[in-house]
């Protein structure tokens, strides 16, 4: 059998070898029938939503031991779609104007919902096309009393599908998962971002196609580094992706030796490594991994974890929990960043036609102070418990910090009056996340005290790419001289005017970039926790002086 190579976009580094397993998922055929008692099959309807509420908060407790809350969160959003009014609604309609079965009802609505979410432009929207498909299989699936699929058994396969839903994905068995391999998906859809959080070696968009020219068997080589896949490989490749096998596993032990070691290059310079997480329950990972601090705690969480705001006294909790437990480490924590792709229904934003571009982040907070107070309290309650940075999201003017400093004014006096105790060694800084914000970076730089970058929007809004987009992922290059340029000129300026710098966007754990970083005077790069290793081991390895 001749070897056949084909590529997709790798989004966990580690490289898999073994047999191919095609994911089979139970075929049901939904027929248009008529029905004589429209109130017996609408009974039989809410019994098969109940059922898959009742199997999705069993994949949710799942996910959250596997991946923790932030990144579970997709199936209390999965829940919630069952019991979306728009979506039953539709369903009630066709079965009581059409007098058809409830299985037609449901693949018909998922078809229309998919194709309307699919056509808008927002990213974010479009990838609820899946989630509709998903849900909406489940109730078919509960209606017919078909399984989801057959258990695998035996040894470990590398596991190949046209796509993956995340419920298939947290359902899958690592002890029998050597990888996964999908044609479709996007290195941003929750499917992804679940196998990068399950440690499971992964590569998608390999082109509609690839799952027909294969077979259970085959053996396969996936590097999850490079997005390659190799099938019935020969001698020749096996022996070199043997030898790289091992020379990654010898790599992550040696790392598990950096631990405790600092990190300072080979000419004395010394950078913070911190590490990115979105919740409480993602502290553990910061300190196995041996991150000097947390330079990116997304705050936005605890907002999009409730069906309402969360108070002062919850966010005040969360803040001091994060704070004891990193001991007197710097915990910088951003101010809600709602809106673009990240949406909770409470809010009541109005539909945008261009949500990245729209009231987000900051914006949201100057527009509605009383939200921002209830933030800012929290966090300055809370700060007398560690070492605390506040960071500002999507800020791109002077008199937009300007504002921001004033609030904060007026919360200290509150609390002053109010004879709480709030730490006065509180930081605070900006992300530099636009062009804007960076252009102007001499003027906004007096006004704080650090900035941090956030990459990914900077390339969004430099490149004018969606990055929730994935036909524009060969657009979009974080690599491009105007991202890096813009990038110095901020750090040339903080130092300038005796503020810090640091990168918490995922251009931090690139370490093609660290010596460039270093060179340009980054002093702080926050990264996701299982990089942080990886990073010190980079930094170690440099030698500025040459």
């Amino acid at each position: 059998m001749n070897e056949e190579r084909y590529q997709g976009k790798g989004v966990f580094g580690a490289i898999a070898i073994g047999r191919v397993s095609i994911f089979k998922r139970s075929e049901v055929t939904v027929k248009r029938e008529r029905i004589e008692d429209l109130d017996q099959e609408l009974a039989r309807l809410e019994e098969a939503k109940s059922k898959s509420i009742q199997q999705i908060q069993n994949i949710y407790e799942k996910a959250v031991k596997e991946v923790g809350e932030t990144n579970a969160q997709i199936f209390e959003i999965h829940m919630m779609m069952i019991e979306d009014d728009d979506y039953n609604d539709s369903i009630h309609n066709i079965m009581e104007t059409q007098m058809v079965n409830a299985e037609y009802a449901v693949a018909l609505t998922a078809d229309n919902f998919a194709e309307m979410f699919q056509a808008m432009d927002d990213g974010y929207m479009q990838a609820r096309a899946a989630d509709v498909r998903d849900i909406s299989n489940r109730i078919i699936q509960n209606l017919t009393n078909c399984g989801q699929r057959a258990e695998a058994s035996g040894e470990k396969m590398i596991i190949c599908a046209d796509d993956l839903a995340p419920s298939e994905t947290v359902l899958l068995d690592k002890e029998q998962v050597l990888a996964f391999v999908t044609e479709l998906g996007s290195s941003n859809s929750h499917t992804a971002i679940l196998a990068r959080n399950m440690n499971i070696p992964a590569v998608i968009g390999v082109g509609a196609g690839f799952v027909q020219n294969i077979h259970d068997g085959d053996t396969m080589i996936v590097d999850g580094f490079t997005g390659e896949i190799f099938v019935n490989p020969g001698e020749e490749t096996c022996r070199k992706y043997r030898s790289r096998q091992a020379e990654d596993e010898r790599r992550k032990s040696l790392l598990q030796e950096l631990k405790g070691k600092e990190n300072v290059t080979l000419d004395g310079k010394r950078v913070n490594i911190y590490a990115n997480i979105g919740g409480i329950e993602n502290i553990g990972a910061v300190l196995v991994n041996d991150a000097g601090g947390i330079g990116l705690f997304r705050s936005e969480f605890l907002y999009l974890e409730k069906t309402d705001f969360p108070t002062e006294d919850e966010q005040f909790a969360a803040y001091k929990k994060v704070l004891e437990s990193m001991a007197g480490k710097k915990v910088i924590i951003r101010t809600l960043d709602i809106g673009a792709d990240k949406q909770a229904d409470y809010f009541q934003l109005k539909k945008e036609e261009n949500p990245a571009m729209g009231l987000r982040a900051i914006r949201i907070c100057l527009t509605r102070p009383e939200i921002f107070k209830t933030q800012l309290r929290a966090l300055y309650r809370a700060s007398i418990y560690g070492s605390l940075g506040i960071m500002f999201p999507m800020a791109t003017s002077v008199s937009e910090v300007e504002r921001i400093l004033d609030i904060c004014g007026e919360v200290k006096k509150e609390l002053e009056a109010e004879e709480i105790e709030y730490s006065r060694e509180i930081e605070l800084g900006i992300m530099i996340e636009t062009p804007a914000s960076a252009v102007i970076s001499d003027r906004l730089a007096p006004l704080v005290d650090f900035f941090s970058i956030g990459t990914n929007d900077l390339t969004q809004y430099t490149l004018a790419c969606d990055r929730q987009n994935a036909e524009l992922e060969e657009f979009c290059d974080p690599h491009h001289e105007a991202i890096l340029r813009l990038i110095e000129l901020a750090a040339e300026n903080a130092h300038k005017h005796g503020a810090w710098i640091g990168i918490c966007g995922e251009l931090a754990a690139d370490t093609s970039l660290t010596e460039t970083f270093l060179r340009m005077g980054i002093d702080e790069l926050s990264v996701s926790p299982a990089f942080v290793l990886n990073l010190r081991d980079a930094v170690r390895k440099l030698d500025l002086s040459k």
